[in-house]
């Protein structure tokens, strides 16, 4: 199966890894412990619950949507001819 026939190049699946990573760890800043019946934890509303894990997400998200919408490079492509005149 030829290269040429993916969607997505090499870059992109390492930009959309990454992008997931990203998100996770998101995720994980705003899990934690959780107030129950008997006892209020004030924790629920810390700043990094609260603030920078949806901000961590949203640019994991927007990293997400910009690892698709880049195209990959043909390798197989140039701009040039066989007798180094350049293509119109």
């Amino acid at each position: 199966m030829d290269k040429r026939n993916f969607a997505f190049g090499r870059v992109n699946f390492i930009m959309m890894a990454v992008s997931m990573l990203i998100v996770v760890v998101g995720f994980i800043l705003m899990s934690g412990g959780s107030s129950d019946e008997h006892q209020f934890n004030p924790e629920i509303f810390s700043t990094m619950r609260v603030k920078v894990a949806p901000i961590v997400c949203f640019i994991g998200f927007v990293s997400m949507i910009c690892a698709i919408m880049i195209k990959p490079k043909d390798a197989g492509s140039n701009e040039t001819t066989t007798h180094g005149e350049t293509a119109e």
